[in-house]
């Protein structure tokens, strides 16, 4: 989802939690994800690393990471936190279809390879996660996925008619605002509408967790962040570079510390939540994390420019790459000859996206709707983010900005260097890297060495995080030798790699 919140100025909108949520802590302004889709902006919040800079730039592309390059969770369980994920994965760092995912799971995200979640992320990652499992007295970083909201509800998957019962009023598609680039017809406002709905039920579901907070007198005393992966899921936005796909909600409610109902202008990248996560709980921000603190002891200054990238969208191929400041936003096509609208088999379920298709063919469209119809790209893209918020002015080659063409251009370049941008290298090269004749790499199994009633537990593959049970015990964090009797499991993993093996040993 967008900002499409009444805090955020939607008068459209009917979000009452998430509103008073924002009265009672910090809204920021201009946070944006790092990809306008799921998967390789989640790998860009889980390492706190570009996806250009360690594989998961394509959609789906299951990359393999530098083993140094860690899911941030791990360093607040090694720190002693209870960690949980209510439910969702995708990280673009799934397992093969060999792998270790439980068939009688009783959610789809710990069934399914690609969302299996990487050993050593979580203490529990299910649909019944939840920080009232944890340990007496321990300390819990716990994340909620509210995915009522969507791109498959929008155009009305079958679960969705059950998300939306639970909204009682709803949004009149009469009333909604549309942007300039969509045709104004009843069926492009009925997905307006539903998408609003479906916010609400997110409203909901946001409620429902910070009521469990005050429950269990916890509200005092937890750091809440409210976040979205990427913009609204309809045309135009989902997978794009546009504000409209990457730019997202950011609230903080931290009593105590943030003021009530402040906001910020900073500019704010996803991959920056990581080492914020942690410098909050005063753990060292790993050197190699791309992100920065913006909050917390170790918070650091605000940058002059944030970057997001787009490269292939399920079967269709592309490079894109863009960077914004706080007000200009340029966007690089590497790839002109693609045409904005490519057929997206999944996309193209969406019922206003069939009608925005049909209105084009038809030659129905004014000049502002048929732009996303042209045959080509323009190489260069250049908006005023400020004067023109719908980006449907390119102002690339308007002599009075050159002068920003140029920085803005500048600025990407540095950027991709720096960076190591993998985007310019073709996929089948980097999976021929990764997994030579299409076969994935396998974790190592781990060695239990008994030392007394001390177990020391290695591993031969290079960054494998390791993991240990004793008895029928939950799986733990082997960050040391550990003691017990009977029973010692243990298994490793490697982001990217394929699972090891369980082995066991007895006291």
């Amino acid at each position: 989802m967008s900002p499409d919140l009444g805090c955020y100025g939607d008068p459209y909108a009917r979000t009452p939690r998430i509103d008073r949520l924002a009265s009672e802590g910090m809204r920021y302004l201009r946070a944006f994800s790092v990809a306008g889709v799921c998967a390789p902006s989640r790998s860009g919040i889980i390492t706190s690393m570009y996806p250009t800079s360690i594989g998961t730039h394509h959609m789906r592309s299951q990359g393999v990471p530098p083993p140094f390059v860690k899911c941030f969770p791990e360093y607040l369980r090694a720190a002693g936190y209870y960690c949980t994920n209510r439910s969702k994965t995708d990280y673009n760092l799934g397992q093969p279809a060999t792998g270790r995912p439980d068939p009688n799971a009783p959610d789809l995200w710990n069934r399914a390879p690609f969302f299996q979640p990487p050993v050593g992320c979580w203490d529990e990652s299910s649909i019944r996660a939840h920080w009232r499992d944890r340990p007496a007295g321990v300390p819990f970083f716990a994340v909620f996925n509210f995915e009522q909201s969507h791109e498959g509800r929008i155009r009305g998957e079958a679960d969705a008619r059950t998300v939306l019962a639970a909204v009682e009023q709803k949004h009149d598609p009469a009333r909604a605002v549309l942007p300039p680039y969509y045709p104004d017809t009843e069926l492009v406002r009925k997905d307006w509408a539903t998408y609003h709905d479906l916010v609400t039920a997110v409203d909901q579901r946001v409620g429902r967790v910070l009521d469990e907070l005050r429950e269990d007198g916890l509200e005092r005393e937890t750091i809440v962040f409210f976040w979205s992966d990427h913009g609204r899921g309809l045309p135009r936005a989902k997978r794009w570079l546009y504000d409209s796909g990457i730019h997202v909600p950011l609230i903080v409610r931290w009593p105590g510390r943030v003021t009530p109902g402040s906001t910020s202008s900073e500019l704010i990248n996803l991959i920056d939540l990581a080492p914020t996560m942690l410098s909050i709980a005063g753990i060292p921000v790993p050197k190699y994390m791309q992100g920065r603190p913006f909050l917390g002891a170790r918070k650091a200054s605000s940058p002059r420019y944030i970057f997001g990238v787009r490269d292939r969208m399920d079967e269709q191929p592309d490079r894109i790459r863009s960077v914004r400041d706080e007000r200009f936003k340029y966007i690089r096509n590497y790839r002109p000859e693609r045409p904005y609208a490519q057929a997206i088999a999944y996309m193209d379920q969406m019922p206003s996206m069939k009608e925005w298709r049909r209105m084009h063919q038809e030659g129905r469209l004014n000049p502002v709707q048929a732009q996303f119809f042209s045959d080509r790209k323009p190489p260069e893209e250049l908006y005023d983010c400020v004067a023109d918020p719908h980006e449907i002015r390119n102002l690339a080659d308007s002599k009075p900005y050159q002068g920003t063409l140029r920085r803005m251009r500048k600025a990407l370049r540095d950027w991709e260097q720096r960076t190591g941008d993998l985007g310019a290298v073709e996929e089948r090269e980097l999976l021929s890297r990764w997994r030579p004749g299409g076969v994935w790499q396998k974790t190592a199994p781990p060695v239990i060495r008994l030392e007394g009633n001390r177990a020391i537990i290695s591993c031969a593959t290079e960054g494998a995080t390791v993991e240990y049970a004793i008895a029928n015990g939950p799986w733990r964090l082997y960050t040391g030798p550990v003691a017990g009797t009977g029973e010692i499991r243990a298994r490793a993993g490697r982001l990217g790699f394929a699972d090891s093996d369980v082995v066991r040993a007895t006291w």
